[in-house]
């Protein structure tokens, strides 16, 4: 006992790698914003740290050999003494616990989601008892992500999340709207929802969805400039928070709504619970109600079942609908999913060529939405800067996945983090062009 105390006496210096998505960010943010208040140091730089913690992806193969190759290189570091405790949370760790146990050595702990607690007993043993949402912020300072809910209901064949993440978990609106005004006072400027999925917010603690009442709460924070919604399920959309993004001037007219195909059988085969005239209703009624929407998508191709006449009926639901950001992933077979025992047929260059042909499509879209603003004038988030360009974002692009707008240096000093109004002089398929006005 006294060596563990010991142990723990010496652990000032704590290094957190995250890996994935956003949502994995928070929980680093959260479970930091812990660590710090109970005395701990989180420091970026992993070569001087007493303690190194990885929070895992699991959703993807491709995630997934990262992410070992990852663990495997801190262990080997473990192995020679370079840190005191090696801790591996997060999806991967969740999925694959007992796995990962047995095949890689000199790893503390592999804790899995939802492990705050664990992991501050372990770094600090006795943790205050009393803490009112400790955040870190790893972002920059002018934007936050905010979780609402954790899990999924869902019953997607192709997705592992609620195997990671189990069912959906609201977050109290009282809480979200409090560490929401907590992100404002520290100085961010745009919030973005996430979650696993958006529009069950509340479902689970109050009897009914609420996203919308959570959105009206939050633009009332007035030092939001923009709010931003992410990752909205198209079954039983919530067609009421469509007037409600209309309304209110500091949310953002964009929204994120994950389709995943065009092809009624795939989507069927997917149990998403739409057909191809469901997703054309819902994208006709969001451009209906929100003026100068933009509308983010993803989707996948190689899903087991997915024929060439499926991929075809993709792309023209993509020409016809004209979506503003679209992603598009190849299929990933997981064990464990309700698409599983369909086999992975489709071989993985046909997926890459699929994928490529879908893309075409939409590269074309946007090449052309964006020279029709050519000309125009629009609000920046300017974020980076390189030697020619600051680098910034429009109210129609979400951090690290949509569109960026170059502004020339020349002749302008802009601080990073601020707004500003630049002129449109040139586009490119993905990339704005302008000036400062």
């Amino acid at each position: 006992m006294r060596a563990e105390i010991n142990a723990l006496n010496e652990i000032k210096n704590v290094s957190v790698i995250t890996l994935g998505c956003a949502k994995n960010l928070v929980d680093s943010e959260r479970f930091s914003g812990k660590l710090r208040a109970n005395g701990i140091n989180i420091i970026e730089d992993t070569q001087n740290a007493d303690a190194l913690i990885i929070n895992t992806c699991g959703f993807i193969k491709s995630a997934k050999e990262e992410n070992i190759q990852m663990i495997l290189e801190a262990a080997e570091l473990r192995k020679k003494k370079k840190y005191k405790k090696l801790i591996v949370t997060g999806c991967l760790a969740e999925r694959y616990n007992e796995e990962l146990k047995t095949q890689i050595k000199n790893v503390d702990y592999f804790l899995g989601t939802n492990a705050d607690d664990k992991i501050l007993k372990i770094l600090v043993g006795d943790p205050k008892l009393e803490l009112l949402g400790e955040r870190m912020q790893f972002t920059p300072k002018h934007f936050a992500y905010l979780k609402m809910s954790e899990g999924c209901d869902q019953k997607c064949t192709f997705c592992a999340i609620p195997i990671m993440r189990g069912k959906h978990i609201s977050e109290p609106i009282e809480k979200l709207v409090n560490e929401a005004k907590g992100l404002a006072k520290a100085g961010v400027k745009e919030l973005v929802l996430i979650a696993q999925d958006s529009t069950m917010y509340g479902k689970d603690l109050y009897g009914k969805r609420i996203i919308g009442e959570l959105l009206n709460q939050l633009a009332d924070i007035s030092e939001f400039e923009w709010i931003r919604m992410m990752y909205a399920y198209p079954r039983d959309f919530p067609y009421e928070i469509l007037d409600i993004i209309a309304q209110r001037p500091n949310i953002c007219n964009y929204l994120d709504i994950p389709l995943q195909h065009g092809s009624s059988k795939v989507l069927k085969s997917m149990r998403r619970g739409v057909t191809r005239e469901d997703l054309d209703k819902i994208v006709y009624s969001i451009r209906e109600k929100i003026p100068n929407v933009a509308i983010r998508s993803t989707f996948i191709v190689g899903y087991p079942n997915e024929t060439e006449e499926d991929v075809d009926m993709l792309i023209d639901f993509i020409q016809q609908s004209e979506l503003d950001r679209v992603g598009v992933f190849t299929y990933s077979h997981e064990e464990g999913t309700g698409a599983y025992p369909l086999g992975d047929p489709i071989p993985e260059a046909v997926k890459d060529e699929r994928r490529g042909r879908v893309m075409l499509a939409q590269q074309e879209i946007s090449h052309r939405k964006n020279k029709a603003k050519v000309g125009s004038t629009l609000k920046v988030l300017v974020e980076y800067e390189n030697d020619d360009y600051y680098l910034g974002r429009t109210e129609q692009d979400a951090p690290d996945v949509d569109n960026i707008v170059y502004v020339s240096k020349k002749d302008t000093n802009i601080e990073l983090g601020t707004f500003i109004k630049a002129k449109i002089t040139d586009a490119a398929e993905y990339e704005l062009y302008g000036s400062a006005v």
